[in-house]
């Protein structure tokens, strides 16, 4: 009964908080989560949306007045991701960035080779990141629900690796980059249709401020 009351009171703040800030900009929006979201709330708040990259950057949130500021170099580097690389989806998160590729615009069919048009888009990608070298990146790879789940999340765990592979030799430091594969398991969208399953194919980019960007975001704060 205590978990499923503690579980009650993550939802239903969940559901105030973003009822509550249903008025601000999206740099606000991540300065009021950071203040009352943890890792625990950020994980409900993913499962919740079926977006683990919600989930995740919700959870490494700073809040307050320092997360506002995270959150507006968040904002223009989204911008410029937007403007840059027209293969990629891109979403601003609290104090974060999520940037999801369709595995077909990276990958052939089954595939865990870059195709041409990946390399294209993925230089156009590392340019933006190498203008901000205090953020840290986590490639997670997805995959439908067609086939066996192991295979799966090994088709994912290679093709993130693939990803990682390409940015850091192309100068992206490899302290910045993690991967997951998650294979199957957390799909975004429907793996009913065609359609669905085109998209749960899918890798994504999440990138959040590392310790550096944290800290001088904090003394600019107290400034």
């Amino acid at each position: 009964m205590k978990k499923i009351r503690i579980s009650m009171i993550l939802l239903l703040g969940t559901a105030i908080l973003f009822s509550g800030c249903a008025s601000l900009n999206k740099t606000q929006k991540g300065g009021a989560v950071g203040v009352v979201a943890g890792g625990a709330m950020g994980a409900v708040i993913g499962k919740a949306a079926g977006n683990t990259g919600l989930g995740a950057i919700i959870g490494a949130a700073v809040g307050g007045a320092t997360g506002a500021i995270i959150g507006n170099k968040m904002d223009k580097q989204a911008r410029e991701i937007e403007n840059t690389v027209p293969g990629a989806k891109v979403e601003r998160v609290g104090e974060g960035i999520v940037v999801e590729f369709s595995s077909n615009v990276l990958f052939g069919f089954d595939r865990s080779s870059l195709s041409a048009d990946a390399r294209t888009n993925l230089d156009k990608l590392v340019v933006v990141l190498n203008a901000y070298p205090d953020t840290d990146i986590e490639i997670q790879g997805h995959t439908d629900d067609k086939g066996s789940e192991t295979y799966n999340r090994t088709l994912s765990e290679k093709r993130a690796g693939v990803v990682s592979d390409y940015l850091t030799g192309e100068g992206i430091a490899y302290s910045r980059v993690r991967i997951k594969g998650f294979g199957e398991t957390l799909p975004k969208y429907s793996n009913t249709t065609d359609d669905g399953r085109s998209q749960n194919r899918r890798v994504e980019f999440l990138i959040t401020a590392n310790e550096k960007m944290k800290a001088e975001a904090e003394k600019e704060r107290a400034n």
